[in-house]
């Protein structure tokens, strides 16, 4: 059967509507809390005052940027189980130093797209030097060795929008990235010397989301503003 070109056109369009449709149908965020007790309140409130140099009552955020990152550790139960406890194992001895505070973030999108929400999301997390106060973390299972995958990105690109049209984000970057704020008013660490050497969620992960978000006209690191 022969279409004309207006009839292709249709199809291509009506093809494109479904397909948004589909997306927008299949978007959810499945809670899946982590322990947030009174030890890890006062740890929060601790970190804030003494790495941010922000005196709260509550350990809350006011999130104008997202962070993505990998966790390395393989599957969302191991991840869960690393996060929950309010305090930081003994293994973590190159970051113990500047607080006892357990990492965590405030999502965690497992290898097929599915994402969770381990912390509201603008309760505090410790999951990127320097900008924790402002930054929601979003953790995504994978690695150097294991890229994240075509559902991931779809995941990430779906979760950005919905913290778009919830907060002021302005900023979106790679864990890789956090370095460079440095120099800036949103880099708030008491400590110029504390700095890891990052490279989640990889370069070419990031390239595909923002080209896939760019409609957004979120920034990058400052050299990209």
């Amino acid at each position: 059967m022969k279409y004309t070109i207006k009839q292709l056109l249709l199809i291509i369009l009506c093809s494109s509507a479904a397909l948004n449709l589909r997306a927008q149908a299949t978007f959810r965020i499945f809670d899946k809390p982590i322990i947030f007790d009174e030890e890890r309140k006062q740890l929060s409130l601790e970190y804030l005052e003494k790495r941010h140099g922000l005196k709260q009552t509550q350990p809350t955020i006011k999130p104008v940027m997202v962070v993505l990152h990998w966790t390395v550790i393989p599957s969302v139960e191991q991840t869960f189980n690393a996060f929950n406890k309010s305090k930081l194992p003994g293994a973590r001895k190159e970051i113990a130093t500047a607080s006892a505070l357990n990492v965590s973030s405030q999502f965690l999108i497992d290898r097929d797209g599915t994402i969770f929400r381990l912390l509201p999301d603008t309760v505090f997390a410790r999951h990127v030097i320097g900008l924790n106060y402002c930054a929601i973390g979003v953790e995504n299972i994978g690695s150097d060795k294991n890229p994240l995958t075509p559902a991931q990105l779809v995941a990430n690109e779906q979760l950005i929008r919905y913290l778009k049209s919830r907060y002021p984000i302005e900023y979106v970057i790679g864990h890789y990235e956090y370095t460079l704020f440095k120099n800036t008013s949103l880099w708030k660490e008491t400590d110029p010397a504390y700095i890891t050497h990052k490279t989640d969620p990889g370069i070419d992960f990031m390239k595909r989301l923002r080209a896939q978000i760019k409609d957004l006209n979120l920034k990058g690191v400052p050299s990209y503003n």
